[in-house]
């Protein structure tokens, strides 16, 4: 097939031989042919291929120019070639600015391009300030307004939140030349012009921005760069539960004095478009980001943030003696961002909006589908306040209803309010005794536990309707559940918890082990362990002997094992070590216990005993002397 070409796009970065092979010639096109007709079929923005840069007409894509299929090519085949990594730091930098100089003069196209895109948000993290900072003035253009269709754009919203967020790599420029200096000032000041640039344009357009689902990301990024600090890179890919429900890890950088000034300018204009806070969930998201930043970076400014937006709520038109609040608190939008204020909130703005606004109205909010979050979020964030005591006091006359409904979640953090404030504690147990009808009889106090860690009342638990029928102790442990896990591991934080102990006791080897080997219970019995007194400790130990072996053979028991190890007596430990030792070509042969086995030295007790009873010896005099330390 002959060359198609009449250019080349070329990867080769030096002609010393060791690099011979970073060569890349795009020399042949691959013909895409047409359908029958004649007529060539419609590719969407993201699609690779396409023929000659041309306006593709249809809906989804506004007539835009599209990248053609050669350059498309060329930066799949960067994308590759930066999944290899690089020998040196010079033969990097070679490549990198040759494929930049792909990019001058389209930077648009490719960033909004899906290939393109990926490949630029690769290749920035590896550029200098400089040539990030002349990215971006490309994408903006001379004006700066074409920001907002690139930050609007499903694929370049993504490249302008990776050329911003290479700021986090400014520092001071160090003291040296007088010629190294001038440059690095040039270069960083390139980059934070142009990030200064892309926040007037967001000031002047913010409405535009913050209601956008791709441009949104942009603002949101940019409050993070403004302030001094960025999280891990935004991804198309989708986190799991796990991640989504832990906060991302910031890392804090140094800014230039002006972001310091932008940044209250930018909030500024957010606090002017505030009704949009409450009224669009997307917008919603960018005042959140507004308000946890600042919260990190600039404390004054977001208590400032935080009574703006509070009044601009509280002012709202509502019915006559009713708060508008509760209104907030019930909408889908709105009540994220109320989570996130009583989250930050001080503690006079936090008795305000309960005295003025949720007194007597909080297990209504509670038993809500949508208001019952922001309830545990104010349950959590008073819970080192006196306020926690009105808030205890009013929650816990709705304990079954709120069972009743299934917002375990509310529950749980009333427990672990209790156990973190030391107060409430003896009331809250006996509330959730009665809720699991297992209070009266007295007989029925030690079935408490699998009760709590189920979620279940007595009657259904033992499937019996006799108000005074005998424990039934034969039914096996079952139906270990997420929010009985946490309810217990709370309720282990109690300084009375003998009622908990007294209940584990009563489990026979098979619950012991079936709790250990629970993805939810094993939880629970390392809380009940690991927060018990040498002697309680000695008395659960006392069940779990002839299970050692098991428990160290599961994936979820040897952690359970591993945990009571480190919390257990020397002499524990020895008991523990002695019931091990005679399985060892089992346990070291098993993929967990393998691992136990050589934690626990048990090597060298089975051959060195004094040597290992002495270590032990140390090792538990050390942990007790920071547990006084920390007392």
């Amino acid at each position: 097939m002959e060359c198609k070409s009449t250019h080349t796009l070329d990867l080769n970065l030096s002609h010393k031989p060791q690099v011979v092979k970073l060569t890349v010639m795009l020399a042949k096109t691959e013909e895409k042919k047409s359908p029958k007709g004649g007529e060539k079929k419609r590719r969407h923005a993201g699609d690779d291929g396409g023929g000659e840069e041309k306006k593709k007409k249809g809906p989804g894509d506004g007539g835009r120019k599209r990248l053609d299929a050669l350059s498309v090519g060329y930066f799949r085949r960067v994308g590759e070639r930066l999944g290899e990594g690089f020998e040196d730091e010079e033969e990097r930098e070679m490549f990198v600015e040759n494929v930049l100089l792909e990019v001058k003069g389209k930077a648009m196209l490719v960033a909004m391009d899906q290939t393109g895109s990926i490949t630029l948000q690769r290749l920035l993290p590896l550029s200098s300030l400089e040539q990030g900072a002349e990215v971006l003035a490309e994408l903006g253009g001379d004006s700066g307004m074409q920001f907002k269709d690139v930050s609007c754009d499903r694929c370049g919203g993504h490249v302008v939140e990776s050329a911003v967020r290479q700021m986090s790599r400014w520092t001071e420029p160090p003291a040296t030349t007088e010629e190294e200096e001038e440059e690095e000032e040039v270069s960083c000041g390139l980059l934070e012009a142009q990030v200064l640039s892309l926040s007037q344009v967001v000031r002047d357009n913010i409405g535009e921005f913050i209601k956008h689902v791709h441009g949104s990301h942009v603002v949101r990024t940019l409050l993070h760069v403004l302030a001094g600090c960025v999280g891990p890179p935004r991804t198309e890919s989708h986190p799991g539960a796990r991640d989504r429900s832990a906060a991302p890890q910031l890392t804090d950088f140094e800014i230039p004095t002006s972001f310091w000034y932008e940044l209250k300018s930018l909030t500024e204009t957010l606090m002017e478009n505030v009704n949009l806070s409450v009224t669009d969930a997307v917008a919603s998201a960018v005042f959140q980001t507004m308000l946890t930043v600042c919260h990190r970076k600039r404390p004054k400014l977001c208590k400032q943030l935080l009574t703006g937006i509070m009044e601009y709520l509280t002012s709202r038109s509502a019915a006559p003696g009713v708060s508008p609040l509760l209104v907030f608190l019930k909408d889908q939008a709105s009540s994220h961002l109320l989570e996130m204020i009583i989250q930050l909130s001080h503690k006079s703005l936090l008795r305000d909006l309960y005295k003025n606004h949720l007194k007597g109205q909080l297990v209504d909010l509670a038993l809500h589908p949508i208001a019952n979050f922001p309830i545990q979020r104010l349950t959590a964030a008073s819970a080192k306040h006196k306020l926690f005591l009105n808030l205890f006091d009013e929650l816990v006359q709705g304990v079954e209803a709120i069972l009743a409904v299934g917002h375990m979640g509310v529950i749980v953090q009333l427990a672990e309010s209790c156990a973190e404030s030391e107060e409430k504690q003896d009331e809250m147990m006996q509330c959730l005794l009665h809720a699991f009808h297992c209070a009266e009889p007295g007989s029925r106090l030690v079935c408490c536990l699998p009760l709590f860690m189920s979620l279940l009342a007595y009657e259904v638990y033992y499937h019996t309707d006799t108000d005074e029928g005998s424990t039934q102790t034969e039914v096996p442990l079952s139906s270990i559940c997420y929010h009985g896990s946490r309810l217990v591991q709370a309720l282990a934080r109690f300084k009375e918890r003998s009622l908990l102990l007294s209940s584990l006791r009563t489990l026979n080897p098979a619950d012991l082990l079936k709790l250990a080997s629970d993805p939810a219970g094993s939880h629970v019995l390392q809380a009940l362990i690991t927060t018990s007194s040498d002697k309680g400790r000695g008395k659960i130990l006392r069940r779990l002997e002839g299970l050692y072996v098991q428990l160290a053979c599961s994936r979820l028991g040897s952690r359970v094992l591993e945990a009571i190890w480190n919390s257990a007596s020397v002499n524990q430990r020895q008991s523990i070590a002695q019931e091990l030792v005679p399985s060892e070509s089992q346990l070291r042969s098993n993929q967990f216990a393998r691992h136990v086995w050589a934690k626990f030295a048990l090597s060298h007790f089975l051959h060195r005993r004094a040597h290992w009873q002495e270590i032990q010896t140390g090792e538990s005099k050390k942990r007790k002397l920071f547990s006084d330390l920390l007392e």
